[in-house]
């Protein structure tokens, strides 16, 4: 339910910082505003070290002119629950002698 969450909220940021590019003339103005608010809510969204990362990752696609295209929050969705591998678990068997 939260990656259903995660990603349906990423999706809209994306959108939303997407939108500016639509506007004329103060679209880029815009975005000076939203850059600093999408990296809060990267790194509200992914704690920790790689929530941090893209959050700086975030805020320099956004406030850059011509990169709203990017889907920053999409991106750091597929990388966390798509292409993140978790280290597997070993099973260790013990070996047990009855008597």
């Amino acid at each position: 339910m939260l990656k259903d969450k995660l990603f349906l909220k990423g999706l809209m940021l994306d959108a939303i910082g997407m939108l500016t590019i639509g506007i004329p003339v103060i679209g880029p103005f815009l975005d000076i505003l939203w850059a600093p608010f999408a990296a809060r809510k990267m790194r509200e969204m992914y704690p920790g070290k790689n929530g941090k990362l893209a959050s700086i990752i975030v805020f320099i696609e956004e406030i850059l002119p011509f990169t709203d295209i990017i889907p920053t929050f999409t991106l750091m969705y597929v990388y966390t629950f798509v292409f993140k591998k978790e280290p597997r678990k070993q099973v260790r068997t013990i070996e047990v002698e009855s008597w």
